[in-house]
C-alpha cells in the first residue's frame, strides 16, 4: 500500500506516525522543529488521513505498510517516532526490521494488551448523520451532544471531516478515516507486543495518562533492553499538550 506522506528538511531520516483517529496534519507544525538536522517524513497510516482505505486495520498490516514505505524511499539508519497507535506500529516494525532503525521513540504507549476503550467515541461518530449536516458548526454541536468529551477531543475528531464531492457535482460531509473498518477491528488496537529489539529506545509518556505506568517498565525493558523512560506533565496527547517539552526531550535523545 502506498501511504500518503509529506517530507521536508535534510539529514538523517526521521519518520513520524500519528495515533488512532489522527493524521500527519496533527504533526505538521511540531515536526518542523526537527527539520534543521533531519529529513522528516510524516506518514498517514492506512485508513487515516489521505492514505488508502482498505477492508482491515491491524498492526501487522500497518507494519508491512511501513516496511513498503521504507523500501520505496530507500530508508535505512532511520529514527522512528510513533504516538499511541503509531507507537505500537513502530514497536512491531522495530521488532521485525531492527536493521533499518537507529533509534525508536514511543510516545505514551506500552507493550501490554489494552482493553477496548474507544467504543463510545466510535458509536457516537457512527451515530452522527453527516449526510444531513449543513455546516461544521452543526456537526460540532451534534457530536458534542452525542459524546461527553472535552472540547479539545471534539475538535480533534472533527478535524477529520471534509466535503466529499459526489457524482452529481454536489458535496457532503464525510470522515477522512475509514470509520466502519476501524470499528470492526478496534480490538486489534489493544495488541500485546510480544517481541522487541535492542535498538536505543525512548519511551516518553504523560504523567496524567494511564497508558504507561511504573509497573509496566520492567516488562518493557525485557523486550526493549536499551530503553530510557522520560515523562512530561501531560495526558495522552504529550506532543500537543507540551510541545516545547516534547521537542526538548526528543532532540536530547536523537541529536
Amino acid at each position: 500500500m502506498k501511504l500518503n506522506f509529506k517530507e521536508f528538511g535534510e539529514g538523517k531520516p526521521l519518520v513520524i506516525l500519528h495515533g488512532l483517529f489522527g493524521s500527519l496534519d496533527n504533526w505538521f507544525s511540531l515536526s518542523k522543529a526537527f527539520a534543521d538536522k533531519h529529513h522528516v517524513y510524516l506518514v498517514d497510516q492506512r485508513n487515516h488521513g489521505q492514505s488508502p482505505h482498505c477492508d482491515s486495520h491491524t498492526y501487522e498490516e500497518m507494519a508491512d505498510d511501513l516496511f513498503e514505505f521504507f523500501q520505496e524511499h530507500k530508508l535505512e539508519d532511520a529514527m522512528l517516532i510513533g504516538h499511541s497507535m503509531g507507537g505500537k506500529t513502530a514497536m512491531l516494525f522495530a521488532s521485525e526490521h531492527p536493521e533499518l532503525l537507529s533509534k525508536l521513540i514511543v510516545v505514551d504507549m506500552g507493550i501490554k494488551q489494552y482493553p477496548v476503550h474507544h467504543d463510545l467515541i466510535i458509536r457516537s461518530m457512527q451515530a452522527l448523520d453527516l449526510d444531513a449536516m449543513k455546516s461544521r458548526k452543526e456537526a460540532e454541536e451534534s457530536l458534542s451532544h452525542l459524546l461527553d468529551e472535552d472540547e479539545s477531543t471534539i475538535q480533534f475528531l472533527l478535524k477529520n471531516i471534509y466535503r466529499q464531492k459526489q457524482e452529481d457535482g454536489s458535496s457532503k460531509y464525510a470522515w477522512r478515516f475509514n470509520l466502519d473498518v476501524i470499528a470492526d477491528d478496534i480490538e486489534e488496537m489493544g495488541l500485546l507486543i510480544s517481541e522487541g529489539a535492542e535498538i536505543e529506545t525512548l519511551f516518553l509518556h504523560g504523567t496524567q495518562s494511564k497508558y504507561v505506568l511504573e509497573d509496566d517498565k520492567a516488562e518493557i525493558l525485557e523486550l526493549f533492553p536499551n530503553s530510557i523512560f522520560k515523562s512530561l506533565q501531560t495526558g495522552h496527547w504529550v506532543h500537543a499538550q507540551d510541545p516545547k517539552g516534547f521537542v526538548e526531550e526528543v532532540k536530547a535523545f536523537i541529536d
